[in-house]
């Protein structure tokens, strides 16, 4: 099943660190089939408030995303963002294609 990073990065320093960080990081997607869906979009908030940027990177599944995160390319440059951003990462995954929104109700 599809797996996604998500961030919501709030004061982005945009300075060499990041700009380092922003080379570097593609290179460290591809041995775990990572690639990005959205990159620095500012949404459209239609309910409630958002600050900050979004980015959602997808993976093959859960493990792909967990083995890009612990890899010592990704972790020798997370302290890049890491000390240049703020804001929450989380992983989740996705649903089938034929998911419908009661199928949660049989769990």
């Amino acid at each position: 099943m599809t797996a996604y990073a998500i961030a919501n990065l709030r004061d982005v320093a945009m300075g060499p660190e990041i700009e380092t960080y922003l080379r570097l990081i593609d290179e460290t997607l591809a041995p775990f089939g990572g690639r990005f869906l959205v990159h620095g979009a500012r949404p459209e908030v239609v309910e409630g408030e958002w600050v900050g940027d979004l980015i959602v990177i997808a993976f093959p599944g859960l493990v792909h995303l967990r083995q890009w995160y612990a890899s010592d390319a990704y972790q020798s440059i997370l302290p890049l963002r890491r000390d240049n951003s703020s804001g929450p990462v989380v992983f989740v995954e996705g649903v089938s294609a034929d998911h419908r929104a009661t199928d949660i109700l049989a769990t």
